[in-house]
């Protein structure tokens, strides 16, 4: 499913967002009863596009077979615009779905499945490549592979996408699993479109992420919700990967770090929690990377705990941005439970002298 989080638009193309002339997406659930629901949540314009992946494999015969199930395909959304008093809403254009079926040994079917398009709403800006100015709004896609196996166990991987927007994947059983770790608008702008998309054989690959902790989603949502969320407590609200900067105490601080930043180091005492917004992270103990996070995932919640000492080193693998909000302005309780989740620290042998 891919949707636009708030903040993920910037320079000339967030005016029109702030004119309501589109409008940014409520990040969605993190479980989806099925099909159906991804169905209805695009007639509500919940989401830019989906790509619904679904298929079947039968090893029983002398040669594997494998097909695919009647609801996979691409569910393409709607752009609404609003003019004055009224709005109007423009059907997206969707591409010839791509797909795939390999046998790359006999217990094993891999089913791929590309799907993608563009608004209904013209985007004219000037690009990097000829003609140089386009009219058309850039391509955006998804390609998913799913891996269905002899024992009856499958899983399914974001292994292609448009730079721009939040790509999230979810598994046979609804749950979200992981996400695309960068949303990268002018990348999109300047490059999605002509051969530089599937349709012109050339995939573009995602820096994919796992999703994020259920107590990391509770935390969000107060760290982004500040005042509402109530200092001292975690709001109910759903976290929103940056959904506004609210006022009042624990209103986080929005930062935007470059690549090989080092946003937390070993063995300093600070304290302050960090919400990632957008991009990776590489978590490291001792020198040894014993993590990666992305888009809603919280670090630094030892900040609030005993000496508040640092226990791990997080340094951007990628431009980053993340909110930054005192630790006092979340529920401690909260806070201990991630640390026991987390718990990196466990996780490799010390070393005297080790973590800068």
């Amino acid at each position: 499913m891919s949707w636009i989080p708030s903040e993920s638009v910037s320079g000339w193309l967030k005016g029109g967002f702030d004119l309501r002339l589109s409008h940014y997406d409520t990040p969605p659930d993190d479980r989806l009863a099925g099909p159906a629901e991804v169905d209805r949540m695009r007639q509500d314009d919940r989401f830019r596009f989906a790509n619904v992946i679904s298929g079947w494999a039968d090893f029983a015969g002398q040669g594997t077979t494998a097909g695919w199930g009647d609801d996979s395909g691409l569910l393409m959304g709607s752009t609404t615009v609003r003019l004055g008093v009224g709005s109007a809403t423009f059907l997206g254009y969707s591409l010839p779905v791509l797909r795939d079926i390999a046998r790359p040994d006999e217990g094993t079917v891999v089913l791929t499945q590309t799907v993608g398009g563009r608004t209904g709403v013209p985007l004219p800006r000037t690009v990097r490549h000829p003609p140089y100015v386009r009219w058309q709004a850039p391509i955006v896609w998804t390609t998913l592979a799913l891996t269905l196996r002899r024992d009856g166990s499958s899983e399914v991987g974001l292994v292609g996408a448009s730079a721009f927007p939040r790509h999230w994947v979810y598994d046979s059983a609804g749950r979200l699993t992981a996400k695309s770790a960068v949303a990268e608008l002018q990348k999109w702008l300047d490059h999605s479109f002509g051969p530089r998309t599937p349709w012109g054989a050339a995939d573009s690959t995602a820096l994919v992420i796992a999703a994020e902790t259920a107590i990391e989603r509770r935390l969000s949502a107060a760290i982004m919700a500040g005042r509402r969320g109530g200092p001292g407590r975690v709001g109910s609200r759903r976290p929103s990967e940056g959904r506004g900067r609210p006022e009042g105490r624990g209103r986080p601080e929005v930062r935007t770090l470059p690549a090989g930043h080092v946003l937390i180091r070993q063995g300093d005492r600070d304290q302050h929690v960090f919400l990632v917004l957008d991009g990776a992270l590489d978590v490291l103990v001792d020198g040894t990377q014993v993590a990666e996070v992305g888009p809603g995932a919280v670090v630094g919640e030892r900040a609030g705990l005993a000496d508040g000492v640092r226990t791990a080193k997080v340094r951007a693998r990628t431009r980053v941005r993340v909110a930054r909000v005192p630790a006092e302005a979340l529920d401690t309780s909260s806070l201990h439970e991630l640390s026991l989740v987390h718990r990196r620290e466990d996780s490799v042998p010390t070393v005297p002298g080790a973590g800068e």
